[in-house]
């Protein structure tokens, strides 16, 4: 019986495909070895997936020259940030299309009403707070933040948004959110809220705290460094509820995050839901009408602005075919070649 190949094993002759692959076009007997190799371990899909996710990442690096130092390009941050990495400020650039606009807030803040900020589709903002904390919103997110001697407060209305929270004992932070409250001294942490899903709430730094629904038995809840609850939806006639909270791999937390970067990052996620993903950051939209092809895992990190250069580099992995027809990329497999494939 064959020694079955290590997952390193496996990881390495991704590696060597990919130099392949880059050299240019296969021939047929290139075609069949390769063809073969993926059929041989359900592992290599996924492995050379993640091979050619850091091929083109490798390649946009040196399209910067030999002689690139990012240290260069420092510029020393204002003293008020003193909460955000540089990291964070600098990284989120990942494509043309996900433009880091830049919104400076505390002048003149209106007192009733709060100030509104808001990004459109493919657009990431950071926000500085005059706190020194900052909000980084996602791809089409919409928040309202009101400021008062005895509360920082912000409200998201809609979308997702990371926020690093700056050191006040005296002044609580607070996140706003379906009629819950989230309160912190100082944290990072990211809530979601899009229409179809149920509130979504990542803590990473620090330690936040949910405060319980109204007439609700249980205590303010907290949540730690590496949580990660979800908020149930309200009932008829009763407030929402939440889950407990979980604990998130470290490894978790950076894909969950990796937006802020301007990426998506998937590890196993089927590719129907990964095309979901791409949608909101494109008008560009992948559809995948075979069930056993959007069926597929997926792993590997991809700039969230280039769904096409995503589809592409499925369509190698999972012997597709990709056409783009306008704001559409359509991925279609042989079904004869594809149930012959495993």
């Amino acid at each position: 019986m064959a020694e079955r190949d290590t997952s390193r094993d496996i990881d390495q002759a991704a590696s060597d495909w990919t130099a392949r692959l880059d050299r240019g076009p296969l021939t047929p007997e290139g075609e069949e070895a390769l063809q073969a190799w993926l059929d041989g371990d359900p592992r290599s899909r996924g492995a050379l997936l993640r091979a050619r996710a850091l091929s083109m990442f490798s390649e946009s690096a040196q399209a910067l020259g030999p002689d690139f130092d990012p240290a260069d390009f420092e510029e020393p941050p204002p003293p008020r940030w003193a909460g955000l990495s540089r990291r964070q400020a600098l990284a989120w650039g990942g494509g043309a299309a996900a433009a880091a606009s830049l919104v400076a807030l505390g002048v003149g803040l209106p007192a009733a009403a709060g100030t509104l900020i808001s990004t459109d589709r493919g657009e990431i903002r950071l926000a500085p707070l005059k706190d020194g904390s900052t909000v980084l919103l996602n791809t089409e997110t919409r928040i309202r933040v009101k400021y008062s001697a005895g509360e920082r407060r912000v409200t998201l209305l809609k979308g997702e948004a990371y926020f690093s929270v700056a050191r006040d004992e005296t002044r609580p932070f607070v996140v706003e959110v379906d009629g819950r409250r989230l309160s912190t001294v100082q944290a990072g942490f990211r809530v979601r809220k899009l229409d179809a899903d149920p509130v979504d709430v990542l803590v990473n730094q620090g330690e936040v705290d949910l405060a319980a629904p109204r007439r609700a038995t249980v205590e303010t809840m907290a949540l730690t460094a590496n949580t990660r609850l979800t908020l149930s939806a309200p009932g008829v006639g009763r407030p929402a509820v939440a889950e407990r909270p979980q604990p998130i791999a470290p490894e978790a937390v950076t894909r969950e995050l990796a937006w802020r970067e301007g990426k998506l990052a998937f590890e196993g996620e089927t590719l129907k839901q990964a095309a979901d993903a791409f949608a909101r950051y494109s008008d560009t939209r992948i559809q995948v009408p075979d069930p056993d092809l959007a069926r597929e895992p997926v792993t590997g990190l991809f700039a969230a602005n280039d769904p096409a250069g995503f589809g592409r580099a499925v369509a190698r992995v999972f012997d597709a075919r990709l056409e783009q027809k306008g704001d559409e990329v359509i991925l279609t497999r042989d079904r004869t070649r594809a149930s012959g494939s495993h």
